[in-house]
């Protein structure tokens, strides 16, 4: 029996085609919660974020955030969190101070980034999201670095492979978080502490950065607009976000009308 059901945002709740999260979605999530299925978003964004979205109107159950690095409860009071620490930190600080590219860092309560190319605007344009702002580290707890950085230029991570988690999310950008973290790990301590188990719950996704949530789900479902990698690992795969692809993966498993 499903008891718990994780989604990721950005191509999966949320088309950055339309800009919209499907009417089928919003119906599917509330069909799920009537039968007292937990729906949970499992997101590289901030919670701050989430308002700033169309599925900001969705009343999820819980919010795990920054790539599994931060939980909030229903009322988004911030239940843990798993900051980076060590010379990890340092190497990112370093980076963002120096400018060595761009960079977004992500605290319990702000976002911003040291400086703005013309490929930070296009990859934010290309996910539905306002510009951040420009600011300095001055020292708070930083739960997640997005590196505004290609394939071609990820060695510029290089002296952090091993002590961090390097993970894909879109073309022109990558998230470093905390060694040991990601959303998988998230995932788990949220089942901990509700008692569920892994085979109980079915997980949506559609990037690289889902991949291990997927995998770890009783059910992890691809979405059809999701990278190929990502479908080879999932269990099934359904139609595109913006084919109603969350509801008819619902169907095909019972878990809706």
């Amino acid at each position: 029996m499903i008891k718990a059901a994780f989604f990721d945002v950005d191509g999966t709740l949320l088309s950055h085609k339309t800009r919209k999260v499907c009417q089928s979605t919003y119906d599917a999530i509330a069909a799920l919660q009537e039968k007292g299925i937990l729906c949970v978003v499992a997101t590289g964004r901030q919670i701050t974020a989430m308002d700033k979205l169309p599925v900001g109107v969705i009343p999820f159950d819980a919010y795990l955030t920054v790539n599994g690095q931060m939980l909030h409860d229903k009322q988004r009071k911030l239940l843990f969190g798993v900051p980076i620490e060590g010379k990890c930190k340092e190497f990112l600080i370093k980076s963002f101070r120096e400018h060595t590219y761009p960079a977004l860092m992500v605290e319990a309560d702000r976002m911003y980034v040291n400086y703005i190319s013309d490929h930070v605007i296009d990859v934010q344009e290309a996910i539905s999201t306002a510009m951040p702002e420009v600011a300095e580290y001055t020292g708070a707890d930083i739960y997640q670095v997005c590196a505004y950085l290609r394939p071609e230029e990820e060695h510029l991570l290089d002296p952090i492979v091993g002590e961090s988690v390097l993970s894909r999310w879109t073309y022109g950008g990558m998230d470093v978080i905390a060694k040991g973290g990601g959303k998988m790990k998230g995932i788990q301590r949220y089942l901990e502490m509700k008692g569920i188990k892994a085979e109980e719950t079915i997980a949506f996704g559609d990037a690289e950065n889902d991949l291990e949530m997927l995998m770890f789900a009783g059910i992890g479902v691809a979405m059809g607009n999701g990278e190929e990698q990502v479908k080879a690992q999932a269990d099934y795969v359904t139609a595109d976000v913006d084919d109603d692809g969350i509801a008819k993966a619902l169907r095909h498993f019972g878990l809706i009308e």
